[in-house]
């Protein structure tokens, strides 16, 4: 029943709950700490089927007991401050008391039906942590100078390269911050809701080295795609129940989801209910779940649960953004063909507690379109302008063949390892990738967010809103014919579209061997195909058409730009020009229909190819922009219909820029002309 390591933890966890006064004299008085509780839910690896729904009821109140416990920190500073023990007496024993009795109560549950599970006695202790967003307060109430101490998270949270260290010593003001009303809510800890972000949770997407690595498909491959298209919720279906982690339990995340697909998600959906539920999906035959939380911009706005937990009661604050585009893409796998998902499987990627839990289980990623090739799991980016905010999420993608579900939500499904391998006799079957675009402009951290206001994920209070808490949610209600058709989509090296009901009918790059790139078209553009059809990593091509020759090393000032067709959607293309778009964000012209963070889905103009990207581009491995001369395909929108193509950018500025070039050649060859006449009367 307790997963392996379980003691282990425990006894660590023990070991810094007796040190828990001696840190908490140390970080509390600035205000910058959180709770860390060891996460009990992820130990039970086996709970009998009779036991799931108290458990889960159980394991929910835990969730509750922290964010209330943490609520109480952030309102007992002062008493803090005039009593060193406060903490500890009046907040960490009774969480560890609470914790305690429900641990024993899920233990009882279990041991009525099966054996009980040993071992969680120890995981009942918290502790007090830094939360590494303290800094010097300045007297509105925001943080001040931040030097290099604090700003990272752990040091062995930090994998992603050329980032460690960002922003350090700058001396930024990390308090969110509208103006001084704001200064009380901010405490040390940033953000409008109190607990984050702050200046150090952002990076300069520029600074970033290309990380992206995909696995080598093998002549078995899986090389097809199949995309579904959900819309991007701007009906604004929200809620923070978790049918998956907490069935029954209302405000079971303690954060707000964003949901497209099934319109009857919510605490108490029975899978009766989701499968005879709306969707919001263009295939109607796809009545699956997918959803994540939102994103908030720190901007002083009231939400709709402003006062509602889940919601600025527990620290999600601030203006919710709607997706501009939202890209579902089902892919194959690199060593073989891929099975049936079974109905109702449930998957979870990513790990809302991973900034206390630690990265194991991190898997969500963020980067900005035309930099795609390098992704971030501890940093919100930074984007230049005409460079929109994107999250990817990619689901494991090996099955135990057995169960839909497991008691961690976890152990029934796996990823496949560095070479595409199903481990442990599991079997491979689509994987999910999902991309996410925000047109959010890049924050102001000079001033903490004043000018341009922070973003942020929401998260459990206690989080942080830290962005490596960011995770996916996804539950399979397809038709089974229409699955059926996925299947033999993926196996059949072909690129299909669930509202068309069928493929392309040929396998365009996804079947191509390597070094037979097809010609340069606007899907295929010129430099090099290699075949490999992983929409996660578009940007990494060699320019040379085939997958065997080696790419010179790329650099953040002048990042590859070959279209490798590798079908992965994480990693649309690095912009080959190695500087931002020249169009601005920052003002929008009041016509062009945009109110930023108004959940406005029509598309700004945008004279950066690598900012506009097609539903095909993001699912098959080009963008259409990453080599100059092909042109950026429409964008779709939350709608069946596509949106008109920018009207910068695409063929229209092409036009404009060549005619100069055309006239001068005509002046120049006319020169040429008319000197060689002179020459020819004066001999």
């Amino acid at each position: 029943m307790l997963g392996g390591g379980g003691l282990v933890a425990a006894n660590v966890y023990a070991t810094a709950s007796e040190s828990g006064q001696t840190q908490a004299g140390q970080v509390l008085a600035s205000g910058a700490a959180t709770i860390d509780c060891p996460d009990v839910g992820s130990q039970l690896t086996a709970v009998p089927d009779e036991a799931k729904a108290e458990v889960d009821k159980e394991l929910a109140l835990l969730d509750k007991q922290i964010a209330e416990a943490y609520q109480r920190l952030q309102q007992s500073t002062q008493a803090i401050q005039q009593d060193g023990a406060f903490a500890e007496n009046s907040i960490m024993n009774p969480l560890k008391e609470k914790r305690a009795a429900t641990i024993e109560r899920i233990a009882i549950a279990v041991d009525r039906v099966g054996d009980r599970p040993q071992g969680l006695e120890p995981f009942a202790a918290c502790i007090l942590r830094a939360s590494g967003n303290q800094g010097e307060q300045g007297g509105d109430g925001q943080n001040g100078d931040q030097g290099g101490e604090g700003q990272q998270q752990d040091g062995d949270n930090q994998d992603n390269q050329g980032q460690e260290g960002q922003n350090q010593g700058e001396g930024q003001d990390n308090g969110q911050g509208q103006g001084d009303e704001q200064g009380d809510q901010q405490g040390g800890n940033g953000g409008q809701g109190g607990n984050g972000p702050v200046a150090a949770d952002f990076v300069d997407i520029k600074s970033v080295q290309p990380n992206v690595q995909s696995a080598r498909k093998q002549g078995n491959a899986s090389r097809g795609t199949f995309s579904t298209a959900c819309g991007v919720n701007a009906n604004g279906l929200f809620n923070s129940d978790n049918v998956i982690v907490a069935p029954g339990v209302t405000n079971g995340a303690h954060h707000f989801h964003d949901y497209v697909g099934n319109q009857d998600n919510n605490a108490f959906a029975s899978d009766q209910d989701l499968a005879n539920g709306d969707t919001s999906c263009e295939n109607k035959g796809d009545k699956s779940s997918y959803f994540w939380p939102v994103i908030r911009l720190q901007n002083g706005a009231e939400e709709q649960d402003a006062g509602s937990p889940g919601g600025g009661i527990e620290g999600n604050a601030g203006e919710i953004v709607t997706p501009k585009q939202v890209t579902m893409t089902f892919v194959g796998n690199p060593q073989s063909k891929v099975t049936e998902m079974p109905k109702l499987l449930r998957i979870i990627t990513g790990d809302a507690k991973a900034f206390v839990n630690g990265n194991a289980n991190a898997n969500a990623s963020w980067s900005c379109t035309g930099f795609e090739d390098r992704q971030l799991k501890d940093k919100y980016p930074l984007c230049p302008q005409g460079s929109d905010v994107v999250r990817t999420f990619k689901f494991q993608s090996c099955w135990d063949g057995n169960n839909i579900d497991s008691a961690n939500h976890r152990t029934h499904v796996a990823f496949a390892d560095a070479n595409g391998v199903c481990g442990n006799g599991f079997k491979a079957i689509p994987q999910l990738v999902q991309r996410i675009v925000y047109d959010i402009d890049a924050p102001s951290l000079n001033d903490g967010g004043r000018t341009t206001p922070l973003f942020a994920v929401d998260s459990f209070p206690e989080q942080l809103h830290k962005p490596v808490t960011d995770h996916g949610d996804f539950i399979n209600v397809f038709d089974e014919d229409l699955m059926g058709e996925m299947v033999d989509c993926i196996n059949g090296g072909r690129k299909c579209d669930a509202a068309d009901g069928a493929g392309d009918g040929d396998g365009g790059g996804a079947g191509e061997e390597p070094g037979n790139s097809p010609s340069p078209t606007p899907e295929n553009p010129p430099g090099g195909n290699n075949g490999d059809d992983d929409p996660a990593d578009n940007g990494n091509g060699n320019g040379n058409g085939g997958e065997n020759t080696p790419s010179p090393t790329p650099t953040a000032t002048a990042p590859s730009g070959g279209n490798n067709q590798d079908d992965e959607p994480a990693d649309n293309g690095a912009e080959n020009t190695g500087k931002p778009s020249t169009d601005s964000t920052q003002a929008p012209d009041p016509a062009d229909g945009e109110d930023k963070g108004n959940g406005d889905t029509v598309p700004k103009a945008e004279t950066s190819p690598s900012a506009v990207q097609s539903d095909e581009a993001a699912a098959t491995g080009g963008d259409g922009n990453d080599l100059g001369g092909a042109v950026p395909g429409p964008e779709p929108s939350s709608a069946s219909v596509l949106e008109p193509q920018a009207t910068s950018g695409g063929l229209a500025d092409t036009g404009t820029q060549l005619w100069p070039a055309a006239a001068g050649a005509l002046l120049l060859l006319a020169g040429f002309v008319l000197l060689r006449r002179i020459n020819s009367r004066q001999t």
